[in-house]
């Protein structure tokens, strides 16, 4: 049997982050939920998740410079992300993606699309 996959949440808002981790319990995985992205990283670094759901808008540390940091790490830059964001203007969209988003979701997000981002970025993951 595999082992649960884990995804870990980074939203400061904690009714989204609260939904979000719903979604993905009722889908079968494991969830981490970060509030910050200060402490997020250490514990980033610490599991491992299979995937990252990050907003853009943090109060301490930008989603994007955690994203740029993960990229960076050549133990971490292999993990998926998905920005989910209300940041939704197509220069945001460009700006995560390059940033190395592997999907950019705008706020809100239908359980739908938010478990198939998810799933699609686990399967992409494996491929190695």
């Amino acid at each position: 049997m595999d082992p649960q996959k884990t995804v870990m949440i980074i939203e400061d808002e904690p009714d989204a982050a609260e939904m979000f981790a719903e979604m993905m319990r009722v889908s079968g995985y494991r969830v981490l939920k970060m509030f910050s992205s200060g402490p997020a990283i250490p514990l980033i670094a610490q599991e491992k998740p299979h995937v990252i759901l990050l907003d853009v808008m943090m109060p301490d540390i930008s989603g994007l410079e955690v994203l740029r940091y993960i990229r960076r790490e050549p133990d971490l830059s292999g993990i998926p992300v998905i920005i989910v964001s209300a940041k939704s203007l197509p220069a945001d969209i460009k700006t995560g993606l390059e940033a190395g988003a592997f999907r950019y979701l705008t706020k809100p997000v239908s359980f739908r699309n938010l478990v198939q981002a998810v799933e699609e970025s686990i399967a992409a993951g494996q491929v190695s």
